[in-house]
C-alpha cells in the first residue's frame, strides 16, 4: 500500500505501452463478469429462497395434517415437498454446474484477458476513472485509503 495517500497504488496504474482502446476494452470484461457475479449471487438467492419454501412447505403439510386435511397434505407431500426444481435437479444442482460449467471458466478467462494485456492489473479503467473524477487534496477525495 502506498504512503502517499493522494496517488494511485501501483496496482492500478496502467502498464506502460497500453491504449485507452485496451484499457477500455479490459474493463468492459471485467464489467461483464461482475454481472456474471450478480447473477450468480441471484442464483444463490433462489438456491436458498427454493430450500426454504420447501422445508415451509413441510411445515404446511404438518399444519394440514394437524387441521384433519391429510388428503390435501399427503398430496403435497407426496406430489411437491422434495420435488426437483427443473428436470433431475435440486436447486443447489443448478448452483453447482452454473459454477463448474460457466462462472469459473468466465472468471478464468477475465483473468487470462487481464494476464495479457494489462499485466493482470485488476479495475485500471476505474481507477483512471477515480483519478480523473476526484478533488486532488480534498478530504475524502483521497486515492488511497
Amino acid at each position: 500500500m502506498s504512503n502517499d495517500r493522494q496517488n494511485p497504488e501501483p496496482e492500478h496504474v496502467r502498464p506502460i505501452n497500453i491504449s485507452d482502446d485496451t484499457v477500455a476494452a479490459v474493463g468492459k470484461v471485467s464489467e461483464a463478469l461482475e454481472t456474471i457475479e450478480r447473477a450468480r449471487g441471484h442464483l444463490y438467492s433462489f438456491h436458498q429462497l427454493m430450500g426454504h419454501s420447501d422445508l415451509q412447505l413441510g411445515e404446511a403439510v404438518s399444519a394440514l395434517r394437524e387441521a384433519g386435511h391429510p388428503t390435501q397434505a399427503d398430496r403435497l407431500e407426496t406430489e411437491m415437498v422434495g420435488r426437483n426444481a427443473i428436470e433431475g435437479r435440486w436447486s443447489f444442482q443448478i448452483v453447482e454446474e452454473f459454477d463448474d460449467l460457466y462462472w469459473s471458466h468466465f472468471r478464468r478467462h477475465e483473468q487470462h484477458v487481464r494476464a495479457e494485456l494489462q499485466e493482470g492489473k485488476r479495475h485500471v479503467f476505474e481507477a483512471e476513472m477515480k483519478e480523473s473524477r476526484r478533488t486532488h487534496n480534498e478530504p475524502g477525495h483521497e486515492a488511497t485509503p
